[in-house]
């Protein structure tokens, strides 16, 4: 039986890290394109894929600043390194059939679209896979905030954040033998917990619109295309713990 997906429209949030694979620094080849095969595969079912990418496998504004970089400067940088993830994986993604368009919220006219919402949108409904890029364009503000905003601006069903574990944990799961996976929970009580895989400001965002956020793990062969047909996978985020996901709304 062929997949069949609950979500139309997505928001798909990448780090920067995941480019990195084995590396400490920079992107590597494969990786992008593993990544970019996952999202071909929900692509060809006819979902409507909007994306935005960090850039801490280049530099983070916040890391920037703790080495004697000014604050606001350092993540003007950070903008910029978005902006080569974006254009990485979209040469990637169009070398493998997939119509993609870039946008960012600072202008580099030369090499990318300027935001502009309806235009995006415009995008999304011609199949074209969308990468916005740049974050906000406002210094202090995460890529985290960036998915959520960019999230609610394209009416997306669902905001899919990619991670490097299962999902939402009591604590590290990478440091702590008794982080226990939380396979549901509400914004509110992401908020009280002070779980740190998401900023409060892209959580708020989300719960004020009614976003449904799931939070998986990326590199593990299909899990995109799991989250996208309604897996069972990772942690799911709503309002609450007694929604469920029903052909892309979240519902009682």
């Amino acid at each position: 039986m062929a997949e069949k997906p609950v979500y139309q429209r997505i928001l798909l949030k990448l780090s920067g890290e995941a480019l990195m694979g084995s590396q400490s620094f920079g992107i590597e080849e494969p990786v992008v394109k593993a990544i970019a095969e996952e999202i071909k595969g929900v692509h060809d079912l006819g979902v409507q894929i909007a994306i935005v990418i960090g850039g801490g496998n280049i530099i983070r504004g916040l890391a920037a600043s703790h080495r004697g970089i000014d604050r606001v400067t350092g993540d003007q940088m950070g903008m910029l390194a978005t902006v080569i993830n974006a254009l990485a994986l979209q040469d990637t993604l169009e070398k493998i059939g997939v119509t993609t368009r870039v946008q960012t919220a600072i202008e580099i006219r030369d090499v990318a679209e300027p935001f502009i919402r309806r235009r995006a949108i415009r995008h999304l409904e011609k199949g074209r896979v969308v990468i916005f890029a740049a974050g906000t364009g406002n210094p202090y503000f995460t890529t985290d905030s960036a998915a959520a905003l960019r999230a609610n601006e394209v009416h997306a069903e669902a905001l899919l954040k990619a991670t490097s574990v299962e999902g939402v944990y009591t604590a590290d799961p990478n440091t702590s033998e008794d982080a226990e996976l939380l396979r549901r929970l509400t914004y509110q009580q992401f908020l009280e917990r002070n779980l740190r895989v998401m900023d409060a400001a892209a959580i708020s965002l989300c719960r004020d619109n009614g976003i449904p956020i799931v939070i998986f793990k990326l590199m593990e062969p299909g899990n995109i295309l799991r989250v996208v047909c309604g897996g069972d996978i990772g942690s799911l985020v709503t309002m609450s713990l007694d929604d469920k996901v029903v052909t892309g709304t979240v519902a009682p």
